[in-house]
């Protein structure tokens, strides 16, 4: 079995290198900076790997680190007190090792530097004890207390500066480590990390990702019920964690999924999401955090909120946002390109200037805030934020459209009234760049020649669709985007699923960015969404079964679906597209009660009297 999943971390490492479906930008050549900052060489010849050092926790519960550590030419590990980077993981430090770009960066590049790596299975996963309950209150405390464990000057190893790094799983619980202060911590590096799971992915407009989480919670699992590795050195742990394992995946795993797909309370919002969202605990993040997400990717929406809170508060943040899916941007892949070299040069600097405490006077310099790679132009832009100088741009739906070629104009000028049904067609999605980005980018890792990776116009045909006329000046937009569409349903319910689109003169469509929203989950909470020049452009549902609340016959209601942010130039002569399918297969499907509502056409309404609208944060100078 240990095999088998070895093989299976492998191809989700491994194969993450652009793909047909990601035009990257061609990588910079070298981490040579425009101060001339160039990266320190290696200092030790080699490595040395302790396994399964036991991690006592507070409450009794023995969790298990691997410990890399500088070698000599002799492969001895060197005498001496280092600085420790700690990277707390779900998915068996041991079958890790051997899965490519999984967990981000090489240890090795930071060892030979002058670094320990410290690698922890999590509560419940991997060789360590006790009941895995992903990012619960417990897990938490153990994140912060293996920091201050590392930080303690009993690790004779250990100089006591602590930093954190590792993507997805591994970036989230850095900021609930970072939240609690834990002693000795300095910096962290998370990548693709979540801000809110319930919106983020979990479940995002209100209905169930069976894309992703299914694959994600499979995979901890199984890599949970793999034996123990240290049930070589130490028989009895490693057989108390296995029977802790069998018993979480009973208790916690597959009760959460069956809650969930019929309908229970994991299926909204509440307390266990709350619990488990990094965004409620951001502010009290104080420690420098050089965050790296993907355009494409699992957090899209999370991600930059996280970035936003800690600039707002002064903490030294940095965001690098590239065309990558989880899988790209989780190995770091192509990061070369934004010009401040590949992932192990940038965590060097970011840890010897904040871990080391090593002077850097042109970091500032070098780095801006936010590096973005804008789609479209394909250029890696900066900016001191991420909502500066932009303004909200409204583009009003009008007149009539038809599924399967009737396209209707979205216009900043006057319009007319008209309808479009939106039919229920169970496959829309299947084979887009939304399939690739919800299941991980592992479609188009596999199959990375086909077609509709680029080019979204075969799936728009199974909805309706509202296009500007050719732009006469390019519009360039940074940030979230609301759509808000009046729509009716005889269920009452149903699920709007939204793509906003570049349409090139020859017609192929270039999906940037989409958003969902279910019709009985509408309600919006004011006070918690985002306004641009006193227009919404990222609403904030409750998805509480409380705020639950079906259309009623014949009634046609606003419902605003939060599209996802992104950076994009669309150029003179291309067209802005919103396309509203009903279904967005594999991303998301209904739970089991909900089923048969979501299989009715919607109608949504345009004109004077149902003033459909796309709002997008634009440049100052597109007025």
């Amino acid at each position: 079995m240990r095999r088998s999943l070895t093989a299976l971390l492998v191809v989700l490492g491994v194969l993450v290198a652009p793909s047909a479906a990601v035009a990257a930008p061609a990588a910079a050549p070298h981490a040579a900076a425009r101060s001339g900052w160039t990266p320190r060489p290696a200092i030790y010849p080699g490595t040395v790997t302790r396994t399964d050092l036991a991690i006592p926790m507070s409450d009794g519960t023995v969790l298990r680190g691997d410990l890399v550590l500088p070698a000599d030419a002799d492969g001895q590990a060197v005498a001496g007190r280092f600085p420790v980077i700690v990277t707390i993981t779900a998915y068996n430090k041991s079958v890790q090792a051997n899965a490519g770009g999984l967990a981000g960066a090489p240890p090795s590049y930071l060892v030979r530097r002058g670094y320990a790596q410290l690698t922890v299975d999590a509560r419940g996963t991997g060789s360590s004890e006790g009941t895995w309950s992903a990012f619960g209150h417990r897990e938490d405390e153990d994140s912060a207390e293996v920091v201050e464990w590392a930080h303690s000057s009993k690790r004779p190893w250990s100089n006591g500066r602590v930093g954190m790094a590792g993507p997805s799983y591994m970036g989230i619980n850095q900021i609930f480590a970072a939240a609690r202060h834990p002693a000795g911590l300095k910096a962290i590096f998370p990548q693709v990390p979540a801000g809110d799971v319930y919106r983020d992915v979990v479940a995002s407009g209100g209905q169930l990702d069976v894309g992703f989480i299914p694959l994600w919670l499979g995979l901890v699992t199984g890599a949970g019920v793999v034996p123990p590795a240290v049930t070589q050195s130490d028989p009895q742990s490693g057989f108390t964690a296995f029977a802790d394992h069998l018993v979480g995946a009973a208790t916690f795993t597959l009760p959460l999924l069956l809650d969930a797909v019929t309908g229970g309370d994991s299926a909204y919002d509440g307390p266990f999401y709350r619990e488990r969202s990094p965004i409620e605990v951001i502010d009290r993040v104080r420690v420098p955090t050089f965050l790296v997400s993907g355009e494409y990717d699992l957090f899209q929406r999370g991600t930059p909120l996280l970035y936003e809170d800690l600039r707002s508060r002064g903490v030294p943040t940095r965001l690098v946002t590239g065309p990558w899916n989880h899988l790209q941007a989780s190995a770091g892949d192509g990061i070369e390109g934004a010009g401040y070299g590949s992932l192990a040069e940038l965590q060097l600097r970011w840890f010897d200037r904040y871990v080391r405490g090593k002077a850097d006077p042109t970091l500032d310099r070098d780095i801006p805030s936010l590096t973005y790679y804008e789609q479209g132009s394909g250029r890696w832009t900066h900016a001191s934020g991420w909502i500066t100088d932009q303004h909200a741009a409204t583009y009003r739906l009008s007149g009539s459209a038809a599924a399967g070629g009737g396209i209707g104009v979205l216009t900043r000028r006057a319009t007319v009234d008209g309808r479009a049904v939106v039919p229920p067609v169970p496959v829309s999605g299947l084979c887009t760049r939304s399939a690739d980005q919800w299941t991980a980018g592992l479609p188009s890792a596999a199959l990375a020649d086909l077609p509709c990776w680029r080019d979204n116009a075969p799936n728009d045909k199974s909805g309706v669709v509202f296009q500007t006329a050719p732009l006469t000046s390019a519009l360039r937009l940074r940030g979230p985007i609301n759509a808000r569409l009046y729509t009716s349903s005889p269920t009452g319910d149903g699920m709007l699923s939204v793509s906003v689109s570049d349409v090139a003169p020859d017609g192929s469509v270039s999906r940037l960015t989409g958003g969902w929203q279910v019709l009985s989950l509408r309600a919006l909470d004011r006070s918690r969404s985002r306004f641009l020049d006193g227009r919404l452009v990222q609403p904030y549902h409750p998805f509480t079964k409380a705020s639950r609340k079906p259309l009623a016959a014949g009634q046609v209601a606003p419902v605003d679906v939060e599209v996802f942010p992104t950076a994009a130039r669309i150029a003179p002569g291309h067209r802005l597209r919103i396309a509203i399918q009903a279904f967005d297969v594999p991303h998301l499907a209904p739970t089991a009660p909900d089923l048969p509502t979501a299989l009715a056409p919607l109608t949504v309404r345009t004109g004077p009297r149902w003033p459909s609208v796309l709002t997008v944060p634009a440049a100052a100078r597109h007025r």
